[in-house]
């Protein structure tokens, strides 16, 4: 371990002699490395690491927080923290965890540590070349970036709690352009895993190619109602939107789409939404959260039905209940807050789901959309949004040409009701997935 516990039971022995009634020690340390390529060159190559710690002490209902990058100056950062305490208001939903048994993940890979500069660059390299001899008109290669991770986690405090993690990450994403005839299109891929096994540089070269390839010679959609297929991609950035609207704080707050709304369908009965912390070699997967609760699988909607948010330990006890391990931290430099884990979305129902070549022939007149553009200006109270799109038009179930410069528009609430299929399996972008999606009756503008 390159976390020091036993320090962290030292500070925790004198923040309590010295006026604390209770204390939390969170360590934080992690490497990273990464390698972009052009034209078969490196193009950049980055080492980065960063370590730290964070106090935390509770002192007659009041909280004092302080940070430093510094083992040896652990006392000063303490005596920040107290004095902190000491002038704040107090605040009776502040509290610490149980000492608790970390659940079992699957989240380090040990051939990560093992994996060199140049063992990078050859995959980086690998992807740029699969995607360039893909076809010739691939002309350009935006960006074609390669990364590993080594993260290392530790929380100790004053309730006899005393855990620590070590997790891997590698990732690869490649961007690019296909050009003919005077016109360019856009392609990305994107792989992200806690093992290096699971990245394919050469699969993720070919599907970005393929991304732009098939948008080679597009038009402008006509304006109709009709069905609209979401590639995954899409559809985890739509529930990107959605995914702050869960957190227990927003919702205190009046900040959420879904406030106010537990135990109502809110959504097609055809969805499920989860969030898991347990899904193996994910790269959102933790055997504890920010605070040292230990990890779960939380069903936030079951068959439309909104049933929980996600909560950290403030926000529980503000409310009455128990976390759902949803806490999180932006390293160590703020306090817990509540965020998700892997946040995915699943057919309710076997019978709910097609595959995507079943799902085109579904679509009468309409719209398969590969990819959007301003999901991020969609309001995150009202869920209202309206944004551009590029992909296929359909007709009587088969593809009959790309589009360009089309848009959709509506609520992510009526877009969510309106679920007609879904694909067979959930693909991750990160910490967000969700399958390929029909839905029926959304508003297309050409």
């Amino acid at each position: 371990m390159r976390i020091d516990l036993d320090l962290a039971e030292e500070i925790i022995k004198e923040a309590k002699s010295t006026g604390a009634d209770q204390a939390e020690v969170y360590y934080y340390w992690g490497r990273d490395l990464s390698v972009e390529i052009k034209s078969q060159q490196v193009d950049s190559l980055e080492c980065a690491t960063d370590r730290g710690y964070s106090i935390r002490v509770l002192k007659k209902g009041s909280v004092g927080f302080a940070y430093s990058n510094e083992p040896s100056r652990w006392k000063e950062t303490l005596t920040r923290a107290i004095r902190m305490a000491d002038l704040t208001d107090r605040d009776p939903f502040v509290c610490f965890a149980q000492m608790s048994e970390p659940v079992s993940v699957s989240i380090f890979d040990p051939e990560i540590e093992r994996v060199t500069e140049e063992t990078l660059i050859q995959g980086a390299m690998q992807m740029e070349k699969e995607a360039l001899s893909h076809d010739k008109r691939i002309r350009k290669i935006r960006k074609a970036r390669a990364g590993i991770g080594i993260t290392e986690v530790g929380i100790v405090n004053s309730e006899g709690l005393r855990v620590s993690y070590v997790g891997t990450s590698a990732v690869a994403d490649i961007v690019l352009a296909a050009e003919e005839d005077g016109e360019s299109q856009m392609g990305w891929a994107f792989k992200g895993s806690r093992r290096i096994s699971d990245i394919d540089f050469s699969a993720t070269g070919r599907e970005a190619a393929e991304r732009a390839l098939k948008l080679l010679g597009a038009r402008r959609a006509s304006t109709v109602k009709g069905e609209v297929l979401l590639e995954s991609p899409v559809v985890s950035e739509i529930l990107s939107v959605l995914a702050p609207a869960f957190s227990s704080d927003n919702v205190q707050k009046g900040k959420s789409m879904l406030a106010g709304k537990k135990g109502q369908r809110v959504f097609s009965e055809r969805i499920d939404i989860w969030d898991d912390a347990l899904l193996p070699w994910h790269l959102g997967t933790r055997p504890f959260d920010a605070e040292g609760v230990p990890s779960r699988r939380n069903l936030l909607v079951r068959e439309g039905l909104l049933k929980e948010y996600l909560y950290n330990l403030y926000t529980a006890r503000k409310e009455g209940t128990s976390s759902t391990a949803s806490a999180i931290r932006g390293g160590i430099h703020t306090p817990p807050a509540v965020g998700i884990s892997n946040l995915y979305i699943t057919a309710s129902r076997g019978e709910y789901i097609r595959t995507y070549q079943e799902m085109v022939k579904e679509i009468k007149k309409g719209l398969i959309v590969t990819e959007v553009m301003g999901v991020h200006t969609a309001n995150p109270v009202t869920g209202e949004f309206s944004v551009g799109a590029s992909g296929l038009w359909v007709e009587d179930g088969e593809i009959r040409h790309p589009v360009k410069e089309a848009a959709i528009s509506g609520t992510i609430f009526e877009l969510f009701q309106r679920v007609v299929w879904l694909g067979e399996k959930p693909r991750f972008y990160g910490k967000i997935g969700a399958p390929d999606m029909l839905f029926e009756a959304v508003d297309i503008s050409g």
